[in-house]
């Protein structure tokens, strides 16, 4: 046998005989509705999908020991039934104001400044972020016509819970709150982000251009809560909202923050510090359903407003977002039916 043969004829020995390992595909980011706030969970689910496996039993200490548990969220007696398969989480945006009554309802204290929700459709192909107007003229039980924000001020979590399911004769599966000083702290935790503003503003001395903008915490919070600056108000403020949602998602999911530990465990720390949750919303939960939209990509998050009808004065005399009613039984039908997707192809806005 030859020098080359027998070297070959060595190395074959030396050689495992199972095939190499392929190299493993990059799974790509999971994106969740929730806030977070708002978009509190939507990164935070995110996050835990994509990291899970190198540290996440950090993130659950971090998660478990900063956010609050809300005791009985849901309301008693009969509720709409669950849409198989998809998940719909209201996630509500507090302002604590304890003793403020500005509008003059007798609805003092903490209010629900923002309200959206999240619609996770059954084949986990896209997520439906819907913003209720805070002002929207609604049937709050047990209370009559009020502000639908007048809820959460009677009733807390669970009167507004059940103020949305009754408007929406959907079941709300999940709620997540989060207080607005809970934006800076997600917001400097990513290193700020970036939003796209539809309007040019200036406001508690932060100065907004038309199109992109990077914010800090603290600009941040006042982006999300200016509503003096615009003449239709609170349209262009859950726009900016909105805005805000996207951005926190694009941060989370960029590439400076999927690949830095450290950031992911900073985001996680400052957004359950000011998070409360109901009891099934645990961290376990959020891993299944970051899991099961890790296809899913930031383009697929789709925000709208639950349609309106303008504005009008109440009989007392508030300033009130009149709902189109109309339009509004149609979304309760795509909601129930599970195609929103369908119904905004035919509400376009």
């Amino acid at each position: 046998m030859s020098e080359r043969r027998a070297a070959r004829a060595a190395a074959a020995a030396h050689t495992p005989t199972t095939p190499p390992e392929r190299p493993r595909k990059r799974r790509r980011p999971a994106l969740v509705a929730l806030v977070a706030t708002l978009g509190s969970l939507i990164g935070i689910a995110t996050v835990i999908a994509v990291v899970a496996s190198v540290f996440v039993g950090g993130l659950a200490r971090s998660y478990d020991a900063g956010k609050d548990v809300i005791a009985e969220p849901f309301p008693s007696g009969s509720r709409p039934a669950a849409t198989a398969g998809a998940e719909n989480i209201l996630l509500i945006g507090s302002d604590s104001r304890s003793g403020f009554d500005p509008d003059h309802d007798g609805a003092a204290g903490g209010r629900s400044d923002t309200l959206m929700l999240a619609h996770v459709p059954a084949d986990r192909k896209a997520v439906y972020l819907m913003s209720i107007m805070r002002d929207s003229w609604v049937d709050v039980p047990g209370h009559g016509m009020a502000k639908i924000n007048a809820a959460y001020s009677w009733g807390g979590v669970p009167l507004t819970v059940q103020t949305v399911e009754r408007l929406l004769d959907v079941r709300v599966d999940h709620v997540a709150e989060i207080d607005f000083a809970g934006f800076t702290g997600m917001t400097d935790a990513l290193g700020g982000v970036t939003v796209d503003s539809p309007k040019a503003f200036t406001a508690r001395g932060h100065s907004y251009t038309a199109g992109p903008n990077r914010l800090d915490g603290d600009a941040a919070l006042t982006f999300v809560r200016e509503r003096y600056s615009f003449t239709d108000a609170d349209y262009t403020r859950v726009q900016n909202q909105q805005a805000f949602m996207r951005g926190i998602l694009d941060g989370v999911l960029s590439k400076g923050t999927i690949t830095n530990p450290g950031r992911i465990q900073d985001f996680v720390t400052a957004t359950s510090k000011y998070l409360s949750v109901d009891e099934g919303l645990t961290f376990p939960t959020l891993v299944s359903l970051g899991w099961s939209l890790r296809d899913v990509r930031s383009s697929d998050l789709t925000t709208f407003t639950m349609p309106t009808a303008g504005t009008g004065t109440s009989p007392g005399g508030q300033s009130i977002v009149n709902l189109n009613t109309l339009a509004v039984q149609s979304l309760s039908q795509a909601l129930r039916s599970d195609d929103v997707a369908g119904w905004l192809a035919d509400n376009p806005q």
